[in-house]
């Protein structure tokens, strides 16, 4: 097994080109995180593509529970001791 749970038999190659110090920036943070180039490359990408498709999620729903949701995301916020605390609280970085 990989460090991304396939094994060899069900692997695909992808091959690109890049800019040189695009590489070597990639070569550098590879390093820096103790992985392989590929293992950083596939990582990262990985990453970035659920994060990009996390947003496209659809939600299905019936018509009295769509309202309902419609209805909860249309009502103003509800204030909370614990919301106004954090709120007030200042960031670590400001203290």
């Amino acid at each position: 097994m990989t460090a991304i749970g396939r094994t060899e038999e069900n692997s695909v190659k992808i091959n690109m080109r890049v800019a040189r110090h695009q590489c070597d920036l990639i070569d550098r943070a590879a390093q820096a995180t103790g992985k392989t180039r590929t293992e950083f490359m596939v990582e990262s990408a990985f990453r970035a593509a659920e994060d990009a498709l996390s947003d496209q999620r659809a939600f299905f729903a019936d018509a009295e529970h769509y309202w309902q949701f419609s209805k909860a995301l249309d009502a103003p916020a509800q204030s909370s001791k614990m919301l106004k605390a954090l709120l007030f609280r200042k960031a670590p970085w400001e203290k």
